[in-house]
């Protein structure tokens, strides 16, 4: 009896040396988020316990614009962050301050339509608004000065025949964006979901085109990886990346057809996206979402559009400055390679 005892609590002994050594063992993660739809996949990752199981724990800790990010990844006070293109990023990068997009985080494709010219309802019913052409003069409103959706402003304003020079800007959050469409502030916005569902039901502006008419397959976030994450702790890296592809591919196991799926598919996605977005379950399941690639793979040809555009801007100041400089596609082609071919689950 007294030997039975002893052996059932050294198992137990044991078993609890097991969890110590793997809670101990587990690798602390700092990663910054905006909370907007481009950080879905981590929190599904978080949420799901994908991060867990890679013996990674995370710190979630929210920025208010991606530009804040760049400095604390350059000196490794953050190990991961996100974000559209940006002349701070492209910058930073040419200062050689440590941080690389390392991949794709959400994006325009045919039949996601995410983001969308708003343009103010009574500019369109009155006429004033009917075509490309049309953008000269009015102000549109941005994030933030030296942002990507700016590039995607400029093809809009190419196609119009207009110059960029001859459309006022305004730099505003999205929240702030609404108001100022309400009191006429504005007179239109490249806007995201939900705020462009928002503010065409509340019959504040209409939908003029999606930017997907304009350029195709634009990047709306990006991952990033500081340098010393990626190189001096390469494994934790490749673990992270598996963890976060794994949940990117849940994300878009909800979608079908560019929409949420309706057989109840998508009921766990998208409370996890109203809960921390914190947006109402109604208007999360009424909104257009995002598109991501299963592998990470980001659209080159679009962060290449957004660089050469802050180039002629004088915005980013090497010339010579290249996609290829500011990549690190490795990390997601050895996850993507680790999980195999993305099949879409029924």
């Amino acid at each position: 009896m007294i030997s039975k005892t002893l052996r059932l609590a050294s198992v137990c002994i044991a078993c609890m040396a097991c969890a110590m050594t793997t809670s101990i063992a587990a690798d602390l993660v700092k990663v910054g988020v905006l909370n907007t739809s481009g950080d879905i996949a981590v929190h599904v990752a978080n949420e799901k316990g994908y991060f867990k199981q890679e013996g990674i724990d995370v710190e979630l800790i929210v920025f208010d614009a991606s530009a804040k990010m760049i400095p604390s990844l350059g000196v490794g006070d953050l190990d991961v962050g996100g974000g559209a293109t940006a002349v701070s990023l492209f910058n930073a990068i040419d200062r050689k301050v440590g941080v690389r997009i390392v991949a794709d985080k959400g994006r325009t494709e045919p039949g996601y339509i995410y983001q969308s010219f708003m343009i103010r309802k009574d500019l369109i019913t009155s006429g004033r608004f009917k075509s490309w052409s049309d953008l000269k003069g009015l102000k549109f409103a941005q994030g933030g000065a030296g942002v990507g959706p700016l590039s995607v402003l400029n093809q809009a304003a190419i196609k119009g025949g207009v110059k960029y020079e001859d459309i006022e800007k305004s730099f505003m959050s999205f929240p702030q964006q609404v108001a100022a469409l309400k009191s006429g502030a504005i007179d239109g916005s490249i806007m995201n979901e939900p705020y462009k569902t928002l503010v065409a039901r509340d019959g504040l502006a209409v939908e003029f085109a999606p930017s997907e008419d304009v350029v195709s397959m634009y990047e709306l976030s990006l991952l990033f990886f500081g340098d010393k994450f990626r190189q001096e702790r390469a494994d934790v890296a490749r673990r992270f990346m598996r963890a976060f592809l794994k949940a990117n591919r849940d994300y878009l196991d909800a979608l079908e057809k560019g929409r949420w799926r309706q057989d109840g598919g998508a009921d766990e996605i998208i409370d996890i996206f109203s809960r921390k977005l914190n947006i109402p379950l109604d208007l999360a399941r009424s909104i257009t979402p995002q598109a991501t690639d299963p592998d990470g793979k980001p659209a080159l040809e679009s962060i290449a559009r957004d660089l050469a555009f802050f180039q002629d801007q004088g915005e980013v100041a090497n010339k010579a400055l290249r996609v290829e400089d500011c990549i690190d596609l490795s990390f997601a082609e050895a996850a993507a390679k680790e999980l195999g071919a993305h099949t879409r689950k029924k």
